[in-house]
């Protein structure tokens, strides 16, 4: 990053995009009434949610470890082929259920043809992130960000939703000053293609734009438009914070004050109304 940076409201620009992709996708997901599946493996209670969010920090550590230990042995290639297998499976997954979702609205397509448009989908997002190398790789960071966050939002219930924020906004601390998110991050984001973006002299990771969605989404489909929004403007608010400590420390981790802050307007308001 620049050592001339200074926060301004248009660097909240493609954060707004991914939210507002990812508040688009949790619309369709409620119109068309299409079930979904759990994706935590404990049962919602008490300490089932804590197992689920332990589960959700261990599974984001072992990744981020794993890719440190890539970059740190300049396994350029292998990176390129994890990183793309990563991003194709989330991709083609995320494709066919949108698409089912989008369709169960008007005239139901046989799933042969949901997969054929799924894989065009993929290969074209694939292309472009890994081929192109130009701006529009970022924006499909961060429409994937927004739709996987939303997806997670929908499918976790919301004591494990909280915790599972809560705990992972305490790791990302952990991990950009102690551990291996920071290290990736000075060693250079730029190299994790498809797993993060550049906008502007900022660098993100495709994680904090997920779980910025995935609790606007929870928020809406659970709680409703006006608690949405409340999350919203405190994600919007904590990142402008926390581009203001950029000016300082030149890292600063993305997921601490927007969650907290998101999670402490979103519930105030469901409260509230």
């Amino acid at each position: 990053m620049s050592q001339s940076f200074k926060a301004e409201l248009v660097h909240l620009a493609p954060i707004l995009v991914s939210l507002l992709f990812g508040v688009s996708c949790a619309l369709l997901l409620m119109v068309s009434a299409m079930p979904l599946y759990k994706v935590t493996p404990f049962e919602e209670n008490p300490t089932g949610s804590v197992g689920n969010a332990l589960y959700f920090v261990v599974l984001v550590g072992i990744g981020a470890s794993v890719l440190f230990f890539l970059l740190r042995r300049k396994k350029l290639r292998l990176i390129v082929f994890v990183t793309g297998f990563a991003l194709a499976t989330a991709v083609f997954l995320l494709s066919l259920i949108y698409l089912y979702a989008l369709f169960l609205l008007f005239a139901p397509l046989p799933v042969e043809v949901l997969i054929a448009f799924s894989v065009v989908i993929t290969f074209l997002a694939g292309y472009v992130v890994f081929k192109t190398r130009n701006k529009m790789g970022d924006v499909i960071v961060l429409l994937l960000g927004g739709a996987l966050g939303t997806l997670l939002g929908a499918s976790i219930q919301t004591l494990s939703a909280i915790l599972i924020l809560c705990f992972l906004a305490v790791y990302d601390a952990f991990a950009v000053y102690r551990g291996p998110v920071g290290k990736i991050a000075r060693t250079g984001l730029e190299k994790l293609r498809g797993l993060s973006f550049s906008f502007k002299d900022i660098q993100m990771g495709l994680g904090d734009l997920t779980f910025y969605s995935m609790l606007v989404g929870h928020m809406l489909l659970y709680f409703g438009f006006l608690p949405c929004l409340a999350s919203m403007v405190g994600i919007l608010l904590g990142c402008f914070l926390a581009f203001r400590m950029l000016e300082r420390s030149g890292i600063f981790p993305g997921l601490p004050i927007p969650i907290f802050l998101g999670l402490g307007l979103g519930f105030l308001v469901a409260f509230l109304v």
